[in-house]
């Protein structure tokens, strides 16, 4: 099949992934020049299903418990496995507590266990969640990583277009994210803004959740004395530069995780929209001949894999009618 995939963020390059390493043949277009600068290229690349099951229920779990694994096995190494710490202040435990209730697969740390796993918060919190099965990963390593893979796989790359050659596709993908509203009437824009900060008197080994009296900030290692500081989520779809509030907000979350993040250097600060379905979840819809993948709201590396899996079964069981998707899936994988 030749299969035409819209949109170079991180949903576009896993189905591009999966439909052509299912055999099919496969062109990505994407409007802007280059990877990059898109809403996943500013995501924390957090892959920490259990700790999302907080906002997003058990849905997100079961889509997303594979994500770190689909992930090593594409991109062998991109993936640092040392799960997720959620702390809080004294007066915010009860707070830690209510996350503790929603969510599932953490244990309890106390203040000498926090210090094991992350030495230089020693002394500085009695109490907080350790999440061994989670990982994470650097979403400016993994796309063009991923951008590279395609490529090898014989997957046509055109950039800087926003319809492809007319040439003769079987079926034609959607994965533009908010650039998608117009098609689909219930996705609405979620802003979400970040920082990356520098400094060498932090050390961090894995992502550090930190609950905050309006939205939960998380403080991303990315190696070489950089941190990425994110995210709100404030529905709007204005794509401006960040304001000063979130700044402030998200400043003083770093600060009161570790004073030394007083002094560190402000390399960049960015604001995107992400798109989001009612539910907060992604969904495959189909209209116009069309398969749109979207909704991906915070999620979009945790889910990705998954909904990108989901697209090569309908598409198999689309082109292969006479065999259920499970079979298809099935002699897919086996392949």
């Amino acid at each position: 099949m030749r299969i035409l995939v819209k949109g170079a963020g991180v949903a576009g390059l896993a189905t591009a992934h999966e439909l052509a390493k299912a055999g099919a043949h496969v062109t990505l277009i994407e409007r802007r020049p280059d990877i990059g600068g898109n809403a996943s290229w500013l995501a924390g690349g957090m892959l920490a299903p259990y700790c999302e099951q907080e906002g997003g229920g058990p849905e997100v779990v079961r889509l997303g418990r594979q994500a770190a694994d689909w992930w090593e096995k594409t991109l062998p190494g991109i993936v640092t496995f040392n799960g997720t710490l959620v702390v809080a202040p004294p007066r915010d435990t009860t707070e830690l507590r209510r996350f503790a209730e929603r969510t599932e697969a953490h244990c309890w740390a106390d203040g000498e266990e926090i210090a094991r796993l992350e030495p230089d918060l020693a002394g500085r919190f009695r109490t907080g969640l350790f999440f061994a099965q989670e990982a994470h990963l650097d979403p400016r390593h993994a796309l063009p990583l991923l951008h590279e893979k395609l490529t090898s796989m014989g997957v046509d790359m055109d950039f800087g277009q926003d319809s492809a050659r007319e040439e003769p596709f079987e079926r034609i993908i959607d994965c533009t994210g908010f650039a998608a509203a117009q098609a689909l009437a219930d996705l609405r824009g979620v802003r979400g803004e970040m920082l990356h900060l520098e400094t060498r008197e932090v050390n961090l080994s894995r992502t550090i959740r930190f609950i905050h009296p309006r939205f939960p900030v998380y403080i991303v290692p990315r190696g070489e004395g950089r941190f990425m500081v994110g995210a709100t989520m404030i529905e709007s779809a204005d794509q401006g530069p960040v304001s000063v509030r979130s700044m402030m907000e998200l400043l003083n979350a770093a600060y009161a995780l570790h004073p030394a993040f007083g002094e560190a250097r402000i390399i960049e600060m960015a604001a995107g929209v992400r798109p989001a379905f009612p539910s907060n979840l992604p969904a495959i819809r189909k209209k116009n001949g069309t398969i749109f993948v979207n909704g991906f709201h915070r999620h979009g590396f945790l889910m990705a894999p998954a909904l990108a899996c989901q697209v090569v079964q309908t598409v198999l069981a689309d082109h292969n009618s006479g065999r259920t998707c499970h079979e298809a899936y099935r002699e897919w994988t086996a392949a």
